[in-house]
């Protein structure tokens, strides 16, 4: 074979050294690739439904246990203020109010002269009213509560410090009260001028001092009172159901005098029957005839209306110094207000909207409570679509006493 390179060794350079200047320098290493992405499974189909259920799991409980805690704090505040009775006080302030308020039963005792019938001012279903002097000078009403009122001690000192925190112009101002042994005393600021039953049924002499003007304004201060305490007052004032009935007969509504319910309709019956006697200057505990047959005043009142003699009812001192539309309209809103049913009379508030707008027309009244028919008198019965009339039957073996028990 022939040989096709040659290998030299030796111990010194014999090669080209120019030459081996001229080779090209070993380059710098460059920085190392990145490295390859990393893949991400992508999810499984299953995956994404656990997670969803979890939420699930967990949002709709809470949800639940709020819209709960929602509802018992909405049946809550209902109830609160639908409720008629009045709260337990606290053991703090307003017991502390009551005390500073009570008065010593013998200094009471002295200041009414033991009670005296010289210092008697009337009494009425919950008690007798007295005239009383302390040795300062100052004069006030006691009212001597009677045992048949039917109030604990706690109940009447609830009470004592309710009624003592009312403030209104046309309320007689309480203060303070009396709670020995069984004696309930409330002590009145006393109104020198006497109460309005002795204007108007005392005699003739008194009754000629209040003409129209006057009773008309006496009746607009009535009802800004009333509602005051239905509506204006922070403290809602309205009796609960009660289990035994208490007050003055003829000025109860139907619903509390027979069944012991009394409700913020009741004071407005109440308001209703005192509107016709300001207007009549007659007691509504009195009988008065018409057609052969008797009644109390809200009969009497009706029965005029229903004839189409509402001034017939008018009493005789005015004369004819009233004015006929505005006298008309409040015998009007009276017999609204001593309607039978109690969802048919209005509320104070829209009595009071009654009384200062002419412009609003007045309901056509039903017939009211208590009302005494005679045998043969047709009432015509009012309906959303039955105006017919029906002759009502008289039980002549029973006999209702009005008076104050």
């Amino acid at each position: 074979m022939v040989p096709s390179c040659f290998s030299r060794f030796e111990l010194y350079l014999f090669y080209n050294e120019a030459a081996a200047d001229r080779t090209p320098q070993p380059q710098l290493h460059s920085a190392p690739p990145p490295p390859p992405p990393i893949s991400i499974p992508s999810p499984r189909p299953g995956d994404g439904g656990n997670s969803t259920v979890i939420a699930i799991a967990v949002v709709v409980p809470i949800t639940v246990i709020f819209l709960l805690l929602v509802a018992v704090l909405i049946f809550r505040a209902k109830r609160k203020t639908t409720a008629y009775e009045t709260e337990p006080l606290a053991d703090g302030d307003d017991i502390a109010t009551a005390g500073s308020l009570q008065f010593d039963f013998k200094a009471i005792e002295a200041a009414t002269g033991k009670f005296s019938q010289e210092n008697k001012l009337g009494q009425g279903g919950f008690g007798q009213v007295y005239k009383g002097t302390f040795p300062s000078g100052v004069q006030v009403a006691v009212k001597r509560l009677s045992n048949t009122s039917g109030q604990g001690k706690r109940e009447f000192e609830n009470e004592v410090v309710v009624v003592a925190k009312l403030q209104h112009r046309n309320l007689v101002r309480l203060l303070g009260f009396c709670l020995e042994g069984e004696e309930k005393i409330l002590i009145y600021e006393f109104v020198h001028n006497k109460s309005l039953d002795y204007f108007l049924f005392a005699d003739s002499t008194m009754q000629n001092k209040l003409d129209w003007a006057k009773r008309y304004k006496i009746v607009g201060g009535i009802v800004r009172g009333i509602l005051y305490l239905h509506q204006d007052s922070r403290l809602t004032i309205i009796h609960p159901n009660t289990r035994r009935v208490v007050g003055t007969y003829g000025y109860m509504s139907p619903e509390y005098a027979m069944y012991g319910h009394f409700s913020m309709k009741s004071d407005v019956y109440s308001f209703g029957v005192l509107v016709l006697e300001i207007i009549s200057g007659k007691k509504n505990s009195s009988l008065y005839e018409m057609d052969g047959s008797a009644g109390n005043l809200v009969t009497y009142s009706w029965r005029l209306w229903s004839n189409g003699l509402p001034l017939e009812l008018v009493d005789p001192s005015f004369q004819d110094d009233y004015q006929t539309n505005e006298i008309t309209r409040c015998i009007h809103i009276a017999l609204l207000c001593v309607q039978e049913e109690a969802e048919d009379r209005p509320t104070m508030s829209a009595v009071v909207q009654m009384l200062t707008t002419s412009s609003i027309a007045l309901a056509k009244p039903r017939p009211p409570g208590f009302f005494f028919r005679s045998r043969d008198e047709k009432v015509e019965k009012v309906g959303p679509s039955t105006h017919t009339s029906a002759l009502c039957s008289v039980d002549d073996a029973s006999i209702t006493s009005v008076a104050p028990r």
